[in-house]
């Protein structure tokens, strides 16, 4: 679709440049909603469906007429039915594109079985049979659409956007150096006192050529949105694994750990990091601006992993736009990730944190040697030029559009 209309709540997290500057896209922000923390939490939870409903409603009726309303789901609630509503309004299509089912990710904090999460279900089933067309990030997913909700679905995966590439190296050592004015692992672990230099890379005083810094440490990382499908205790007691090898003799390097991202059990974890004492390894958790994500990943040398999708049936984009950038990929298994990591191909699967430390003990052994698999692994990912998300949009969506648009 050419030209569109972006309906978002306000936030800190500042859209990726080539969205604000994009011509065909208009963002409408919508009001966040504070205090309705009044009553019960049941009555709290059903007065802020309630008011968002009608916010969201009043918001597409004074929007351009559209010809297609899309729609991400989760979350749906109270979005599908509100956007169903300004669909016939407008006489436009709903498009749903399903990445999960928002009652399984209730279920996390409140059962299967709350009546919640079984209304949350019934709603999903009702609503979603009322769209036009329907999107799915797999093929797992689809089946599962139709065989529960009757719902026939297109697998679009999901696929990086341009913007998620190996980092030339120049542009690392500016990233590094940013980063190392605010983060400590960042900073150099010795002042050569004729070139600037951060942990991972000199840029020479004369020649203002950039090189990676002598023994420099691993750069491993994860981005996160702090919730309970992810358990990165997992990861935590992987990287104390891997400080006991190094206490052992294994000539592993060390090891920066960076875990992006926000959400309610950030400051949990943080806690949980503060108590741990590390010779051989600095973990941290900024918060990168949207064109700093991508140049990190680009310049990172293994990502890890921790979602464990909560229908089983979704698959996790920070490994789509991880391989988007040649980065090769640790991740931990549920039922349908082996339609995005291939083991052994272009990443690793594990299941719990021992088989995690002995891979990352495998994989950095000898680093920064290019021998090993680390390296066979970013050489696949070269090799193999996934669509990016344009290319694959034109190929799979535009034809169920009947090419219209």
């Amino acid at each position: 679709m050419r030209d569109s209309q972006k309906i978002r709540p306000p936030t800190e997290n500042r859209p990726h440049r080539d969205v604000l500057r994009s011509e065909n896209i208009q963002l409408v922000p919508v009001a966040e909603l504070r205090g309705l923390r009044v009553g019960p939490k049941l009555f709290q939870y059903v007065l802020k469906v309630l008011v968002q409903s009608v916010q969201l409603l009043y918001t597409l009726l004074r929007i351009e007429q559209p010809s297609y309303i899309l729609l991400q789901n989760p979350p749906g609630l109270p979005s599908i039915a509100v956007a169903w509503v300004a669909g016939l309004f407008w006489g436009s299509k709903l498009i749903i594109d399903w990445h999960n089912y928002g009652y399984t990710i209730m279920s996390l904090s409140h059962g299967r079985n709350h009546p919640l999460v079984l209304i949350a279900k019934w709603y999903e089933k009702l609503f979603g049979r009322l769209s036009d067309y329907n999107l799915c990030v797999t093929d797992a997913m689809k089946k599962d659409l139709w065989v529960n909700f009757k719902i026939r679905a297109v697998t679009l995966y999901d696929k990086p956007a341009s913007y998620f590439k190996e980092t030339p190296l120049d542009l690392q050592h500016n990233l590094f150096m940013k980063l190392a004015k605010d983060y400590e692992p960042f900073k150099p672990r010795a002042v050569n006192p004729s070139a600037e230099g951060s942990a991972f890379t000199e840029r020479d005083g004369k020649s203002g050529n950039v090189v990676k810094t002598r023994g420099r440490p691993a750069l491993l990382i994860s981005s996160t949105s702090w919730t309970e499908d992810e358990d990165f205790s997992v990861l935590l007691r992987a990287l104390e694994d891997y400080e006991r090898f190094i206490k052992e003799g294994a000539k592993l390097p060390a090891l920066v750990c960076v875990i992006t991202g926000k959400g309610p059990l950030k400051d949990y974890y943080n806690g949980l990091i503060q108590k741990l004492h590390f010779k051989h390894i600095q973990i941290c958790t900024p918060w990168l601006e949207a064109e700093d994500y991508p140049l990190l990943l680009g310049s990172a040398d293994l990502g890890v992993c921790l979602h464990q999708s909560s229908s089983g049936l979704d698959l996790p984009m920070k490994v789509v736009d991880m391989f988007g950038c040649c980065l090769p990929v640790c991740a931990i298994h549920f039922e349908c990730l082996h339609e995005l990591v291939k083991h052994n191909e272009n990443g690793l699967i594990f299941r719990d944190s021992k088989e995690l430390a002995e891979q990352l003990k495998m994989l950095f052994l000898e680093f920064p040697h290019v021998e090993g698999k680390l390296h066979s692994f970013r050489e696949n990912l070269r090799v193999s030029r996934q669509l990016r998300w344009d290319e694959s949009w034109d190929q799979i969506v535009l034809p169920l559009l009947g090419n219209k648009e």
